[in-house]
């Protein structure tokens, strides 16, 4: 096996493998809030019954909304505001910054639970593995935050919640790390065409109601461009140049001209690219009065359903 295929199968580039523990830390933390958030909820009491009664009330005060109310089998809107949720006003009239972070901790539902929680365990250990726990956590909190910040911009009469963009930011830093890490990957095409897959199949089912597209979108960008500052790795054949130089022989460059480039624009397009979506959400600018179309990326509406 190549070197670049032990590192697909998890291991770094020195042939180690790195303990995977923040993945399944944030699995528990995500689990551990949603069990808060539906004690807190409390179907049965704050209910009245007009939407329906909750669901699964055998639960008791960790029954679930009506599903005329909440399809995800979760708790109630007011409940997940209360929490943090993701909300234009409260953000920028309200002066509430930390719901930029705090609403990638929430979920609308068990079905919305169980679908984060599962691809977290299936991308994020795979590049905690190869890569580590802080270069992962850090892709994973700033494409989290760079989600939220396109989302508020966007969608300003209505909550988000759910780690959706921080999870894309983790493909999306997969992606970079293939193109930066292009020549030491033998089966680069293979894998790209497995992670284009997913990224459409991820962004077509953000056109769904209820899905929020624009964290999608955010986290996705922002995880690609840190992808390409954090995740690049010495070109194939430095090590073994490395050695050789010792004895005399021609050492090769650490890492090539276009890994070099590939760097720098990140590291500009993650800077400027937060630092104008804070500037423009602070200032109170609608993203759709700017681009009259881009609605259509959060929601397309067809003859099932309305937008």
């Amino acid at each position: 096996m190549s070197s670049r295929g032990m590192e697909r199968s998890g291991k770094n580039r020195g042939g180690n493998q790195y303990t995977s523990w923040l993945s399944p830390t944030i699995v528990v933390a995500n689990v551990a809030v949603f069990i808060v958030v539906m004690f807190i909820n409390d179907c049965p009491k704050t209910t009245a019954g007009t939407n329906g009664d909750c669901v699964a009330k055998f639960l008791g005060r960790f029954s679930f909304q009506p599903l005329r109310e909440n399809p995800l089998l979760g708790p109630s809107s007011s409940t997940l505001d209360k929490m943090g949720a993701l909300e234009w006003r409260k953000v920028v009239q309200g002066n509430e910054k930390w719901r930029l972070v705090t609403s990638m901790w929430l979920h609308g539902g068990i079905f919305h639970l169980l679908t984060n929680m599962i691809n977290v365990i299936v991308i994020g250990v795979r590049l905690e593995q190869q890569f580590g726990f802080l270069r992962v956590g850090i892709i994973y909190l700033i494409s989290g935050f760079g989600g939220s910040i396109l989302s508020a911009l966007f969608l300003q009469n209505s909550i988000s919640v759910g780690a959706s963009g921080a999870l894309l930011g983790l493909i999306g830093a997969m992606l970079s790390e293939l193109l930066i890490n292009w020549t030491i990957d033998e089966s680069k095409f293979c894998t790209l065409f497995t992670i284009l897959f997913t990224i459409a199949m991820d962004l077509a089912i953000g056109l769904l109601p209820w899905v929020d597209n624009f964290a999608h979108i955010g986290g996705f960008l922002t995880g690609f461009f840190v992808g390409f500052v954090l995740l690049i790795q010495p070109q194939f054949g430095w090590e073994e140049s490395r050695n050789s130089s010792q004895y005399g022989g021609r050492g090769r460059a650490k890492y090539n001209p276009c890994q070099y480039m590939l760097f720098f624009i990140g590291a500009v397009f993650v800077v400027a690219g937060l630092t104008v979506g804070t500037v423009m959400l602070y200032k109170g600018e609608n993203g759709n009065k700017h681009c009259k179309w881009c609605h259509r990326l959060d929601c397309y509406p067809t003859s099932k359903w309305s937008c």
